[in-house]
């Protein structure tokens, strides 16, 4: 009877000590770690920006007489600091191209001489405008910056030339249209969102124009075959207030 009870007692113990192995948890499964998520800008948005700038301009004319050339002037230019403003849009077509369109509006005085024969006034160029598009490039793997190249059309206008001591001598102000292209670069401040500092150079070349010289507002049988060059380096603070916020990237 005792070695029943031993038996019976063994038993149960080996099924009990059985039972609570089961009844502990399984262990767990390994899971490799989250990939880390990284934030890269996105330059898709519309902006307004201002700033300013150093302009130059050059000047080719040929003196017209009857509509036939009677002197080639000497080339002149003026310089001169400028302000301006612009407006545009980007979208960032692939994780490295941005392409955009974009208008700006220059005011100052870039002021030079303007010469012919032995009359000697001065020309002042007051404000121009252009409107055209940009390709952009995201250099070296950093979002934040974008370099780009920007082309498009544009209009100058000069102010009146009164000729001193010409007893009446003058050219009237005029509108001269042409074209532009430019380069430069757009970084983004990381401690605003949609804020960057963007700086470009810009060739216009505005072509020919015909503008008479009159005498006591009266016209003449002269005129001025003139063409107008200029060279302008800008910076302008931009922000881009419905930009399209971070891309996530995952590595």
């Amino acid at each position: 009877m005792k070695k029943i009870a031993a038996v019976t007692a063994a038993t149960l113990l080996t099924v009990g000590t059985a039972s609570a192995a089961d009844m502990r948890p399984a262990p767990t499964a390994y899971k490799a770690p989250a990939p880390v998520v990284a934030a890269a800008y996105n330059w898709t948005g519309c902006y307004v920006g201002a700033g300013g700038g150093y302009g130059m301009w050059n000047h080719e004319a040929t003196i017209l007489e009857n509509g036939s050339v009677e002197d080639v002037t000497p080339t002149f230019g003026g310089r001169g600091w400028f302000g301006t403003v612009q407006v545009g849009c980007d979208y960032q077509v692939a994780p490295t191209f941005v392409i955009g369109a974009f208008a700006d509006y220059d005011f100052g005085s870039i002021k030079g001489e303007f010469a012919f024969e032995d009359l000697v006034g001065q020309q002042k160029l007051k404000s121009s405008w252009a409107a055209g598009g940009r390709i952009g490039w995201l250099p070296f793997a950093q979002p934040q910056l974008m370099v780009f190249v920007s082309g498009g059309y544009t209009q100058a206008r000069f102010d009146a030339v009164n000729y001193i001591g010409s007893g009446g001598v003058y050219l009237e102000k005029h509108t001269y249209s042409g074209w532009f292209i430019g380069s430069g670069y757009e970084y983004a401040i990381g401690w605003f969102p949609g804020l960057t500092w963007k700086t470009e150079y810009r060739f216009a070349d505005y072509g020919r124009e015909n503008v008479p010289i009159l005498f006591a507002g009266a016209p003449t049988a002269l005129s001025l075959d003139s063409q107008k060059y200029i060279h302008t380096v800008r910076s302008e603070l931009v922000w881009r207030f419905n930009f399209g916020g971070p891309v996530v990237a995952r590595y």
